[in-house]
């Protein structure tokens, strides 16, 4: 007798040997026994999971001569007939081959004969989705209304092709794959009566490229049987089958998730020696980083992972190890890397950088710490800063922390500040030139003003220079060569000769104007320090930005008077046309409704205050930015 493959030999002869299809075998046993027999069956699933032996299983049942019975003999002629295929009532047809309707019209004449021997005619098509439309729609009629001792028993792997006018007429099995530690347990049974010991682990090997199917199993466990002899390592399955072990693929992702890249690259060479298909292999990377998600992510891993219990610890192990975001972001690099892999000609070279990209990504911050790391930051600003650096238009950056001034400094500043007479109103040309008074800007003809809250009033008098004052005593009357300090603002009176020194270059202290304005009102001075550039000429400013949206709400008409006005006291002269100009943008920017080309709309989230903290926060840098509908 020649050679069975164990996919043959195995095949179960009684419902009981069915391995993984309880449900399936209990309803066709109880429709046995209570005589509830159906005229038409079909049973669909994935390959190798037992739908031509439940068929030919129901056939011994049907026309056993014990039966009709739920448990074959296996003894009589009918059953020894049906399983050497010599039944002359069991009418087994591959769909494939006879799809065509002329197949279906003689299957149709010849059904209307009565059984030879057995009880019923029993009609098994296989693949019965490879049937033409003609040939269901010839089939419909008989297999309504079949003759009472006709049985049509379908099977598909592909459900969903087959009309739903036949299904309608059929009652439907659905096979599922088998579970891991059945078909683990129905192996080692195997092996154990052919005499073979094999490893756990070159089992779990074996279980796990079956994917569910008992006769790919059964086809890989023969393949393995010839190689190993009587004793099976998993060396053995991995050097026959191309296989990696879930340890070898487990060292690996450890290694990517310590930053190891070095070892990573090693281990992927010593699969890569074995002659393993890295597209196979990266298959299998995938479903390792799944069971870690899986594992992390539930807290009953086992109903959703078919894998050893060693194996399922190690991965329980490896994943509360771990966060989700890095585990995730793990998995987003390699699924990507996987599609590139599927369209290059250098495989190897495409893994082996994503390998990097995985381990140069580092652990990933979770977003609960990026807050509470952001709300650390944040109590330490000034909430003014935050509410004016809020309210400016644009993006802003962000504001660190200012120191608060010394003590003395505060008493100095405050006794300069005291509206008690003259002797506090007054400052010198060198505090003027030098911009020492940190409050509002002093008003005069030659351009210094006092601030809004102050109980003097600007002056409609000219003098240069005003002089520290006399004694208390003297404060209520003018004093001789010295300005009358008025309400009414009115347009600077020409310098003089000895004033010219106290005017100052725009381009050289632009850096000291801002600090003046950001002392006075902090929004204004953090818009200012957005700009690119000011120039100076022929009388009109024009101050440069790189965004409209950062000058925006200074072309307010009363922000505009109010840093005339700061442009005024620190300078000593009031430009005569002020302008704002933005880069790529041809003339003055007064309404900053232009559209922004792609370069400033990058520079502009470049420069987003959010961006920058976070990056000053992790000491990260940006390293590429998107614009469009399609970064959305």
């Amino acid at each position: 007798m020649s050679y069975l493959v164990l996919a043959r030999k195995w095949r179960p002869q009684t419902f009981a040997d069915v391995v993984g299809q309880e449900p399936v075998v209990r309803t066709l046993q109880n429709a046995i026994t209570r005589e509830r027999i159906p005229h038409a069956m079909i049973f669909s699933g994935v390959r190798g999971v037992g739908k031509t032996t439940l068929a030919r299983l129901m056939a011994k049942a049907l026309n056993c001569q014990q039966g009709p019975t739920p448990t074959p003999c296996n003894a009589c002629d009918s059953c020894n007939e049906i399983v050497a295929g010599s039944a002359i009532d069991l009418h087994e047809i591959d769909g494939a081959s006879n799809r065509g309707i002329q197949e279906i019209r003689e299957l149709k004449e010849n059904i209307r004969f009565f059984p030879t021997k057995g009880r019923y005619k029993i009609i098994i098509i296989d693949e019965v989705h490879m049937l033409t439309t003609e040939a269901f729609n010839a089939l419909l009629k008989t297999l309504e209304e079949p003759p009472a001792h006709v049985i049509f028993i379908f099977a598909t792997t592909e459900l969903h092709k087959i009309p739903i006018t036949i299904l309608s007429r059929c009652q439907r099995y659905e096979l599922k794959r088998v579970p891991f530690a059945l078909l683990a347990s129905f192996f080692t049974r195997i092996a154990q009566e052919e005499g073979v010991a094999v490893n756990d682990r070159a089992l779990a090997l074996i279980v796990r490229e079956a994917g569910g199917s008992v006769r790919d199993g059964l086809s890989l466990l023969d393949q393995v049987f010839s190689f190993g002899g009587d004793r099976i390592s998993e060396d053995d399955v991995s050097l026959v089958l191309g296989l990696v072990d879930n340890g070898v693929i487990g060292s690996i992702v450890r290694a990517l998730l310590a930053g190891d890249i070095g070892l990573g690259l090693e281990l992927l060479d010593r699969v890569y020696s074995l002659g393993i298909d890295l597209k196979r292999f990266t298959a299998d990377l995938l479903a390792y980083y799944r069971a870690l998600l899986v594992c992390r992510t539930t807290s009953q891993p086992h109903q959703l992972l078919d894998l050893a219990d060693n194996e399922l610890e190690s991965v329980i192990e490896t994943a509360n190890a771990h966060s989700w975001e890095t585990l995730h972001q793990g998995f987003q690099f390699l699924l990507k890397g996987v599609d590139e892999m599927q369209y290059s000609s250098q495989p190897r070279l495409v893994l082996e950088t994503t390998f990097m990209k995985m381990v140069q990504a580092g652990t990933v911050v979770p977003v609960t710490t990026i807050l509470e790391r952001l709300d650390g930051l944040l109590k330490g600003i000034e909430p003014g800063v935050l509410q004016e650096g809020a309210s400016a238009a644009g993006s802003s950056r962000p504001v660190k922390p200012r120191a608060a001034a010394p003590p003395a400094d505060r008493e100095k500043g405050a006794g300069k500040r005291s509206s008690t007479g003259p002797a506090d109103t007054t400052v010198s040309p060198a505090d003027v030139a030098t911009g020492k008074d940190n409050d509002a800007p002093l008003g005069g003809p030659v351009g210094q003003r006092l601030a809004p809250g102050r109980a003097e009033k600007r002056s409609d008098a000219s003098p240069s220079v005003l002089k520290k004052s006399e004694p208390q005593g003297a404060a209520a009357g003018k004093l001789e060569g010295e300005a009358d300090v008025s309400a009414t603002a009115s347009p600077p009176a020409p310098l003089k000769a000895g004033d010219i020194s106290l005017q100052k270059e725009v381009r050289k202290h632009w850096g000291e104007f801002i600090d003046y304005v950001q002392d006075r009102k902090k929004w204004m001075g953090l818009i200012l320090r957005l700009s690119s550039g000011v120039v100076e000429q022929e009388g009109e400013l024009i101050i440069r930005f790189d965004d409209s949206n950062d000058c925006k709400r200074l072309q307010d008409a009363e922000n505009k008077k109010v840093f005339t006005e700061f442009f005024l006291d620190f300078f000593q002269k009031e430009p005569q046309r002020l302008t704002f100009q933005v880069k790529g943008q041809s003339g003055s920017s007064e309404d900053g409704h232009e559209a922004k080309s792609p370069q400033l709309e990058r520079r502009a989230l470049a420069n987003d205050a959010l961006v920058e903290m976070a990056t000053e926060i992790f000491g990260g840098q940006v390293a590429n930015i998107r614009t469009g509908p399609r970064s959305r």
